[in-house]
């Protein structure tokens, strides 16, 4: 009987129970974020609604060519949509769809199109409001998930379901808690701490390498974070000055949020993804290392994870800021065409803030290289003394 109870069956029945008390309690914590979350609404919205429709047919075609801004449609075009969802289901609506430099939506017959049907005393009004991309997306999303099964093999469909879970956790737990008013920092740091162990255990299980590179990753994220905590104060920027700010304080006026420090989550969700792979990959080659040569010491371990490490730092830190660049590559232009001078442009928020982002996420996977050699060398080589004993 006792050999029963300390059986591997028991082992796996207490596995499994551990692992469905967890879901439940993570289905609980959506539950709650997400129930009575206020809700920000612009104006009086209440009879706007956005739809499906589809161009049955063009009634007048009054669009001409503009070839000095890339061949942007202009003037106007009248056309018969029916509406496929919502209460007018069924209906068809003749719509003036407009053309202008900012706002471009091209459709033929046939095409289905995103609406927008304004509710009035007499009726409603439909417009077109954009493209419907909703198959697209889905398409792409696919696609991604396909290849990373495809190629990753078992391990890649695990970092497809670690995914989709670190992206549940910001769009269901994050954002409402943050709208109810809890601590955007305080809920960012533990779903950052959970969604970093959860990856690591179910991409490669719960091991040695794992438990330091996960450590190790929350240790450079933190870097990254004090340095920007730090340069915030210096530099005198804060969430106010960024672009969204403005309606970011409107939101405030009706839901509980607490704008303060939305700045500095913002960098600690942007650089956990590149200093994760950068713990992960010295941990990994340090304990390959260890197995293969079980004789080197500690400084020999230490030594090799930061050669390895050093490979990884420079590309990934140029992938981070090449990252913020891209994303900032529509206003650097419009700075540099507006030949802005050095004490104006230094001193303008814009580089302030992606100056910090960039900077504070480089600092946390430079940090993260001798954090992760250092406990991974000391961990494998203490692991291997007490086996002997």
């Amino acid at each position: 009987m006792k050999n029963l109870w300390n059986s591997p069956v028991k082992k796996k029945g207490s596995q499994l129970l551990i692992g469905v008390l967890a879901i439940l309690a993570f289905v609980l914590v959506i539950y709650y974020a997400n129930n009575n979350r206020p809700v920000y609404k612009e104006g009086n919205t209440s009879g706007t609604f956005y739809e499906v429709g589809k161009v049955v047919g063009i009634l007048e075609n009054n669009v001409t060519v503009d070839e000095k801004t890339d061949g942007l449609w202009r003037g106007d075009m009248k056309l018969q949509i029916k509406i496929l969802t919502g209460e007018h289901q069924g209906d068809v609506a003749e719509v003036t769809n407009y053309f202008s430099a900012l706002y471009n939506v091209r459709v033929s017959q046939g095409d289905k199109v995103s609406i927008r049907i304004d509710e009035g005393d007499k009726g409603y009004q439909v417009s077109v409001y954009n493209y419907y991309r909703v198959p697209q997306l889905i398409g792409a999303i696919l696609i991604f998930f396909a290849l990373l099964v495809i190629i990753g093999g078992k391990k890649g469909a695990k970092s497809a379901v670690s995914l989709v879970f670190t992206m549940v956790c910001i769009l269901w737990i994050l954002l409402p808690l943050t709208l109810k008013g809890y601590s955007p920092l305080l809920v960012t740091i533990l779903l950052i701490l959970v969604c970093n162990f959860l990856t690591f255990f179910l991409i490669d299980g719960i091991q040695v390498k794992t438990i330091v590179a996960a450590i190790g990753s929350v240790c450079g994220v933190l870097v990254g974070a004090g340095f920007s905590i730090i340069s915030q104060h210096v530099m005198s920027v804060s969430t106010y000055q960024m672009e969204e700010a403005e309606n970011l304080l409107l939101i405030t006026s009706s839901t509980n949020l607490k704008i303060e420090d939305l700045f500095l989550c913002g960098i600690l969700i942007a650089c956990m993804g590149a200093v994760m792979d950068v713990a992960m990959s010295i941990s990994s080659s340090v304990a390959e290392l260890h197995i293969l040569n079980p004789q080197l010491t500690r400084w020999e371990l230490f030594r090799s994870g930061m050669n390895i490490g050093r490979d990884a730092m420079g590309t990934m830190s140029n992938t981070l800021i090449l990252a913020f660049a891209g994303n900032s590559l529509n206003m650097m232009v419009m700075i540099y065409s507006y030949k802005i001078g050095f004490q104006q442009l230094m001193n303008t928020d814009f580089i302030a803030i992606e100056l910090i982002r960039s900077i504070a996420g480089s600092i946390g996977i430079i940090c993260t290289v001798p954090i992760v050699a250092l406990i991974a060398s000391t961990v494998l080589k203490r692991e291997r003394s007490i086996l002997k004993k």
